[in-house]
């Protein structure tokens, strides 16, 4: 728990794995109080499964038995308490449970129910299984990544997890938030990975439906179809990024790779996209990563080296903004976004399951906590 802006708003998050998990961090990171409902069978049986996901850190956790009656009725208690409800299971899963929206409504009329899936609570393929791949794929946007002479390109799982599922579940949870404040009602909020991932393509069908891109892969301005806007490899292998898409920023870029003399096609006669390409591509290999580098950054001509996951943790530019602190002893992404007055505190240690169960029952006034316990209903780690 923090003092960030949600200081002060509890949250239950029911474990899962992916997009749910990192929006309760989100939530965490922002000074929430978020409890982790993780499953008792895992504290029972010595699962330590979490300890390094860092998308636990800044939680509480209790286990509790979802599948016993006396184990529900925890949940629904810790959900009279609470302000927000967090869960990722297939559609109608926590009805089956008794903990669905109506039953934890029932109980907490404020209650913010969010609910993330892939495929939504609705429709042809919301019983099935999948994964983010899949996802992004029926919205087209896997479809539009990608160079011109090959398949489409996996952008791992940031596009549809975390950015089309948990920023949008997270989104809708704030909102409903606020609205509760002045109808005094809660409401369910279906996050579904698919609405989420096609709404990211929002400006792109701007373009498409203006006539200004292509519905292919590799020809347009923003997709590697524009020498301008892509990356080249460096004399040691490495490889530079350009994203010179203004006529100033390309003017800069020219200028200092050495171009802006050269009787060089114009910046968007698309006849002479290979000529630049292949004269971009030449000059590139011409220096180190590194040497470029040193040319291009600070300046207005848009290019940063590519960097690998483990140097951007360590460059300057990023530790001078503490981008990746050693939170718990280990270096992770900080919080994001940040604020002038309030700041979230976590130590960034992952929490195990059940670590906190006797912990959480005390702290949220349940008399019985010994006796749950040793009914099984709960466990501790």
């Amino acid at each position: 728990m923090g003092n960030g802006p949600l200081s002060g708003v509890r949250v239950i998050e029911l474990a899962g794995i992916g997009p749910g998990p990192f929006a309760a961090m989100l939530l965490a990171d922002l000074g929430a109080d978020v409890i982790r409902v993780d499953r008792a069978s895992a504290v029972r049986d010595g699962e330590t499964a979490g300890g390094a996901d860092f998308t636990n850190r800044g939680k509480r956790s209790i286990a509790i038995d979802l599948k016993s009656e006396r184990g529900q009725e925890v949940v629904l208690r810790l959900v009279e308490k609470s302000d927000v409800l967090l869960e990722g299971f297939r559609p109608g899963v926590t009805e089956r449970l008794g903990i669905g929206p109506d039953d934890c409504l029932a109980r907490n009329p404020r209650l913010v129910y969010g609910r993330m899936t892939g495929w939504g609570q609705e429709g042809p393929l919301a019983p099935t299984a999948g994964h983010d791949v899949a996802y992004i794929a029926i919205t087209g946007a896997l479809h539009a990544i990608g160079r011109a002479d090959g398949p489409p390109q996996v952008p791992i799982n940031l596009l549809g997890d975390f950015a089309g599922g948990s920023m949008y579940l997270v989104v809708g949870v704030l909102s409903a938030l606020l609205e509760s404040k002045t109808s005094g009602r809660g409401q369910v909020v279906d996050a579904a990975i698919v609405d989420g991932a096609a709404h990211l393509s929002t400006f792109i069908h701007g373009f498409l439906a203006g006539g200004l891109w292509e519905d292919r892969r590799g020809v347009n301005m923003l997709d590697t179809g524009a020498p301008w806007y892509d990356v080249y490899e460096t004399s040691d292998g490495r490889h530079m990024a350009v994203g010179a898409i203004e006529p100033q920023f390309y003017a800069e870029f020219l200028r200092l790779a050495g171009l802006d003399g050269e009787d060089l096609p114009a910046q968007h006669d698309r006849a002479g996209w290979p000529v630049l390409r292949d004269r971009f591509a030449a000059v590139f290999r011409t220096r180190t990563r590194d040497e470029w580098t040193e040319i291009f950054v600070p300046s207005d001509a848009c290019v940063a080296p590519v960097l690998s996951m483990t140097e951007a943790a360590e460059h300057p530019w990023n530790t001078s903004r503490d981008v990746f602190p050693a939170l718990g002893g280990r270096r992770q992404p900080a919080p994001a976004p940040r604020f002038s007055r309030t700041r979230p505190g976590t130590d960034g240690v992952p929490v195990l399951p059940g670590g906190q169960t006797r912990a959480v029952l005390d702290d949220l006034g349940f008399d019985d906590a010994e006796t749950l316990l040793k009914e099984g209903a709960v466990a501790q780690a």
